[in-house]
């Protein structure tokens, strides 16, 4: 008679005794490790299914030094971009037997070294997607988060692929296509100061300024979700800018929400443009004019990249350039005589 363990539970010592071998062998089994004789083996599954005994996850993880789950962190999980890159991530790690933990670190940079200390004690390897901290702080950390896969990001730190976004370039595609429709007053709503993406756009406008003297760009403080582009509504008008370049989408949206509630017309008084074109851009009234980035791509080639340091296989590509896209919509258009400043 096979006696349960004081906690009720079918353990491996039983499933010893009822095959008749020992506590390693079972282990051996249910491990997988195939060096065991096949008719013990058999003997020992059998045995297993009859005392209907689940193996302990955690247990097996220990005695395997794998969790089968990884990381990410994320500066903000309610950002629809940072949503499609764990989609792509997800689907493509599911697809190898993979589980992904999440981490949250709601735009404080202060609490992403903790976070993905922890992500990565718990898990096979991370990523860290679009941190916020000081390239210092990643130096620092980057090394004890091994195996480690950085998006939009990059660190001197080796074995350490990196996925990029040329930012840069996407703004510049933007501010051409402002241009060339007649303005030559913009306004850039800048993003989150510790953003790496925010630093790469602003390099890319200095290098549009240096190619277009006769344009006025202005600068102003913003974020990167609908309430700032809400709240950006009277900086814009102040500005005198036609055209605005937005951090990203969804303070596009909320800044066009805004001008209409202001009966500003969009594209007639001013043109919006956006950046990232998630699902929601092209069903904005109107259709936002954005810079089309891969985000469920780069989920995808971070699982490719992660998976390649684990199982240390040979990574051909140890890192990834996007070119972004412009996608041409109807929330830009010719440009009038620019607005004085307007209230009310």
């Amino acid at each position: 008679m096979v006696r349960k363990s004081a906690t009720g539970r079918i353990g491996i010592a039983d499933v010893a005794v009822k095959a008749g071998v020992s506590h390693a062998t079972v282990s051996r089994v249910m491990n997988g490790n195939y060096t065991v004789d096949p008719e013990i083996a058999s003997r020992v599954r059998a045995a297993a299914a009859e005392l209907k005994y689940q193996p302990n996850p955690v247990g097996r993880s220990l005695a395997l030094g794998k969790t089968d789950t990884i990381g990410i962190v994320v500066p903000d999980l309610a950002n629809p971009t940072f949503q499609a890159i764990l989609r792509g991530l997800s689907r493509a790690a599911a697809q190898d037997g993979y589980r992904v933990l999440i981490a949250d670190s709601f735009e404080v940079s202060s609490e992403e070294a903790i976070l993905a200390g922890e992500a990565r004690r718990r898990c096979d390897g991370l990523v860290l997607c679009a941190p916020r901290m000081t390239d210092a702080e990643l130096e620092e950390i980057a090394p004890s988060l091994h195996p480690l896969v950085l998006i939009n990001r990059t660190t001197a730190t080796a074995g350490v692929p990196s996925l990029v976004v040329d930012y840069g370039q996407g703004v510049q595609d933007l501010a051409e296509h402002l241009v060339e429709l007649g303005h030559s007053r913009l306004a850039f709503l800048a993003g989150p100061p510790r953003s790496a993406s925010n630093g790469m756009r602003l390099q890319g406008l200095e290098t549009f300024k240096a190619a277009h003297p006769h344009v006025d760009v202005t600068m102003l403080e913003g974020g990167s979700d609908f309430d700032t582009g809400h709240e950006a509504v009277d900086a814009v008008l102040e500005s005198g800018a036609t055209g605005i370049l937005a951090f990203n989408d969804l303070v596009a949206m909320g800044l066009m929400s805004g001008l209409h509630e202001r009966g500003i017309d969009v594209p007639g008084d001013m043109s919006v443009t956006g950046f990232d074109d998630i699902p929601f851009a092209k069903y904005t009234t109107p259709a936002l004019t954005t810079a089309a980035v891969p985000i469920t791509e780069l989920g995808e080639q971070a699982w490719r990249q992660l998976r390649a340091l684990i199982r240390k296989e040979e990574n051909d590509a140890p890192g990834s350039r996007y070119q972004p896209r412009l996608e041409v919509r109807s929330s830009s258009g010719p440009a009038r005589a620019a607005r004085t400043a307007v209230h009310g």
